[in-house]
């Protein structure tokens, strides 16, 4: 606990990953200092869109979320991808997790990121929305 600076010990008992993950390091020396967990509870938000016909990158919807979301968003996943039968046009779904390490978001502020990042999406990235 010292080491880390981790300051209740029934967090070595957590299987949260938030947790978990700040304790995977490439190097072994490499030094880490806790960050602590939120306690508020997250928002959970879905995206989804039909893929432009040029490349697309996941690491690109990845960077303009973070970018627009800024420290409130906690994770950005791949949860779908479908094909058409017909069309052969390919959706992606993503999952998108806020949360803020100091009070509760109310789903009237999540809303408002999450549409900014609907249109940024349609205009920098050229996906046609689903939403």
């Amino acid at each position: 606990m010292i080491l880390y600076d981790i300051p209740d010990i029934r967090l070595f008992w957590s299987e949260d990953e938030r947790f978990l993950k700040q304790f995977i390091v490439p190097h072994i020396w490499q030094k880490i200092k806790f960050q602590p967990l939120s306690r508020y509870p997250p928002l959970i938000n879905d995206i989804s869109f039909w893929l432009p016909s040029e490349t697309y990158s996941k690491n690109d919807f990845y960077d303009l979320a973070r970018t627009i979301g800024g420290d409130l968003i906690e994770k950005v996943v791949l949860v779908d991808e479908f094909t058409h039968p017909k069309t052969k046009k390919v959706s992606h779904c993503y999952r998108i997790i806020y949360r803020h390490p100091e009070r509760t978001l109310t789903q009237d502020e999540v809303h408002r990121i999450h549409q900014a990042i609907e249109e940024s999406a349609v205009r920098e990235l050229g996906v046609e929305g689903r939403f």
